[in-house]
């Protein structure tokens, strides 16, 4: 006769999956959320630096101020070229 106790090979029941389940999203949630905001502040500050007198928007801005009729026909002949690409 054994004296040993017989090791349970149970698995674990649906809560457990389910909390586990639960975490990994929690952390992949995060990890998205935090890639985001590293992007957001990316984006942010190269607009910024665009802004900027002598930038790329600085220079669309006071174009667009001096003919906005001109530059409103470059941007629908713009969003032309892209749509037809698709």
């Amino acid at each position: 006769m054994s004296t040993e106790i017989p090791q349970s090979t149970s698995q674990p029941g649906m809560a457990e999956r389910a909390i586990d389940t639960a975490a990994d999203v929690s952390r992949t949630v995060g990890e998205v959320a935090g890639g985001l905001h590293s992007a957001v502040n990316r984006l942010t500050s190269t607009i910024e630096e665009s802004r900027r007198p002598g930038g790329t928007l600085a220079t669309v801005a006071a174009i667009t101020r001096e003919a906005p009729l001109a530059s409103l026909f470059v941007a629908f002949l713009f969003g032309v070229a892209v749509a037809r690409r698709r």
